[in-house]
């Protein structure tokens, strides 16, 4: 994700799981180049671990910066995801 994480970019984000190969097992999302991200991205990459398995999904975010990671983690993300 590049710049803002936000509802503008809800359908990439989607239309990228969706149309992955179904025999994915983990997903990396790499957010070095985000700025910025707001309840509705929390609320994608609910949908994605959802679409992954939930409970049993393998879903790392990876590369935020202060303010992103701040954020994920007030949202207690880090019970769901593994962020690096």
């Amino acid at each position: 994700m590049e710049g803002r994480f936000d509802f503008s970019t809800h359908q990439s984000f989607r239309d990228a799981y969706e149309h992955s190969e179904p025999t994915v097992s983990h997903y990396v999302i790499d957010l070095s180049d985000t700025t910025y991200l707001d309840s509705s991205a929390l609320g994608m990459l609910l949908l994605l671990r959802d679409h992954a398995g939930g409970d049993g999904a393998r879903i790392s975010i990876e590369n935020c910066n202060s303010d992103v990671r701040r954020i994920l983690s007030i949202s207690n993300f880090e019970q769901l995801f593994s962020i690096r």
